[in-house]
């Protein structure tokens, strides 16, 4: 029998954070996901600055590699060839292979997969750090203060330490109440995933614009899906002078956001807007992550 859910990581010019990322992927790290229950693909655009399939494969034998020439700025062709490799019945998709995976993303997929019909888990982002990335980097956010900011809780012995050290991201940042603009970390049946065609390939902007957030709607669109979210879990950037988290001249950034919308509102013939799809809530949540549950409480009484 083959896996049951497959995660496909998009990397690109990160070979140090894939390296992280693919640790929190490994059995070693992931609770409760039983040997042969889950399989990585990791899809590389080709760099200057390679991870390179012997590093990936040293994850574990659940890994599979695949190197890609690709001209295009946007990670949206990796994501789809990737889905396409996939042999599990669900398949989450991290466009951006620069996050941290909490511990128990693998068990709840798995749990939700069996738990109803056309099961989504989204889980929540965060930015590794005490304010949004794009930020911190004005200040000497580097990846030298990351590496020291993981180094002070011990990662990755406690991967929930995670949560002691990070603040929610732009698309999560109203809390667990409110509805998310995306997941970079979207678990979803692969029928509902084909059904849909994947990643739109109409978005080739760099870091693949709106692709993500695009996905996501569509996916809480879908009539027959039960939308899951695991509030006691989480993906958590990490520093790599991302597209739009790597700082740099504002006005430039705001250029290119602005570009990234009108990219959006020429693919859909409108501006994009929050998915409306009431969740079920789903995990445990350790003690190191109930203050966001605190933040969420609080910030849907603001509304």
């Amino acid at each position: 029998m083959g896996p049951t859910l497959t995660i496909v990581v998009v990397v690109f010019s990160m070979p140090e954070q894939a390296r992280r990322t693919l640790h929190t992927l490994s059995p070693a790290y992931q609770r409760g996901a039983p040997a042969g229950a889950y399989e990585v693909v990791v899809v590389e655009n080709e760099s200057p600055r390679l991870l390179g399939e012997a590093a990936a494969l040293a994850s574990g034998p659940h890994v599979r590699y695949f190197l890609r020439p690709e001209r295009s700025e946007s990670p949206v062709a990796a994501a789809n060839f990737g889905a396409e490799q996939a042999r599990g019945d669900v398949i989450g998709v991290m466009v951006d292979g620069a996050r941290l995976l909490s511990p128990g993303v693998v068990e709840l997929a798995l749990l939700t997969h069996r738990a109803a019909d056309h099961a989504v888990l989204s889980i929540p982002g965060y930015h590794l750090g005490s304010e949004l990335q794009q930020r911190a980097v004005a200040g000497g956010y580097d990846e030298v203060a990351e590496a020291a900011l993981l180094e002070s809780i011990g990662w990755p012995l406690d991967g929930y330490r995670l949560f002691d050290v990070a603040c929610l991201s732009g698309s999560c940042a109203a809390g667990f109440f409110a509805p998310f603009a995306e997941s970079n970390c979207l678990c979803v049946p692969k029928a509902v995933h084909e059904r849909l065609g994947g990643f739109d390939a109409r978005f080739v902007l760099r870091g693949g614009g709106y692709s993500n957030l695009d996905f996501y709607a569509r996916v809480c669109a879908e009539e027959d899906i039960t939308l899951f979210v695991a509030p006691g879990e989480g993906t958590f950037h990490q520093f790599h002078g991302g597209v739009t988290t790597g700082g740099g001249d504002p006005a430039s950034r705001e250029t290119l956001m602005a570009a990234l919308r009108d990219e959006y509102r020429a693919i859909r013939g409108k501006d994009f807007t929050l998915p409306a799809r009431e969740p079920l809530f789903v995990g445990r949540i350790a003690p190191s992550a109930r203050r966001f549950v605190v933040h969420s409480t609080k910030a849907w009484e603001r509304q």
